[in-house]
């Protein structure tokens, strides 16, 4: 493919990417709603359980991101399915590679706090950090190929992240695993449940 045929394919997909941002936004609202439950119960039953080591912590929270991932992934094959369309299109390919960085650090982070849980102090709290910084980049990411309100929310996760990390030195009362999942039960709990609802019923204004 010479570079006239590449760089016309390129504003395809882009072109296309504009074109769906609606259907994005629409997709992204259900997901966004089952993602932040699943937050906020598994910050639940991560308190009721006494879940304090590096391993648990670690385990726990990645089995409810593999949730939230496969509801997403059902959600959106059952939009695109609705709309007629191919699930992994090339623009969902695009916006697939442009996240896959940032979740694939938060991944060894966890990967790294599951499989040496005795080298490692009891840190659980740093890890939660990485996540939100690192979904905050990858919503960041994700937001050059939809409409702006996504990026802004990956603002906020990596502005927060910041300031948690700079608060841990003042406030030792985040350097406990307790904290460490009210962190996640609020960044990917209400945080997340909050924007679904903004999106269900600004999209629920628009329709009508």
């Amino acid at each position: 493919m010479d570079q006239s045929d590449w760089a016309s394919e390129h504003l395809q997909v882009i072109r296309t990417l504009m074109e769906r941002s609606a259907v994005y936004r629409r997709a992204l609202a259900p997901i966004m709603l089952v993602a932040g439950a699943l937050g906020i119960a598994g910050s639940i039953l991560a308190c009721f359980a006494k879940l304090e080591t590096n391993r648990e912590f670690s385990l726990f929270w990645l089995s409810v991101g593999v949730l939230a991932v496969i509801a997403a992934l059902l959600l959106v094959r059952r939009q695109a399915l609705k709309e007629a369309e191919p699930f992994w299109s090339p623009p969902t390919r695009r916006v697939g590679r442009a996240v896959l960085p940032a979740f694939l650090v938060g991944l060894c982070a966890a990967a790294l706090y599951i499989i040496s849980p005795k080298s490692l102090p009891e840190s659980a709290w740093i890890v939660a950090i990485v996540w939100v910084l690192c979904y905050g980049l990858g919503l960041h990411a994700a937001g050059f190929f939809a409409q702006r309100g996504i990026k802004l929310l990956g603002w906020i996760f990596v502005i927060s992240g910041v300031v948690l990390f700079f608060a841990l030195e003042g406030w030792s009362r985040l350097q406990s695993s307790q904290a460490a999942h009210y962190v996640m039960g609020i960044f990917f709990g209400l945080i997340q449940l909050s924007y679904g609802i903004y999106l269900y019923f600004t999209e629920k204004r628009r329709s009508a």
